[in-house]
């Protein structure tokens, strides 16, 4: 008796601040990769499939995106200065 089948991983790449497509709200998205593993005997061998999604933290729409799309996100979170919204406009008040 052969015992196989699929299991799913979900990994979190980063947390981005996008506006969301569909509340409209400045909120934080976490960028994930979900990928599916043939599995034989419960042991994972190989991957069947790869996606990438972004999910937004106030509404929780996620959105499909592709891995292009996720490499330049994920290096955009990662090379944006610290403690600042990414993804956001800078505005400075003059006095």
């Amino acid at each position: 008796m052969i015992i196989f089948g699929t299991k799913g991983y979900l990994y979190q790449l980063a947390i981005l601040t996008l506006v969301c497509g569909q509340c409209g709200n400045p909120a934080a998205h976490t960028l994930r990769k979900r990928v599916t593993k043939f599995t034989l005997f419960f042991v994972p061998l190989f991957p069947i499939s790869t996606k990438y999604l972004t999910q937004c933290t106030f509404c929780g729409a996620e959105q499909k995106v592709t891995e292009e799309q996720a490499k330049q996100l994920q290096t955009q979170s990662t090379n944006g200065p610290s403690g600042q919204a990414q993804g956001q406009p800078q505005q400075h008040d003059r006095f």
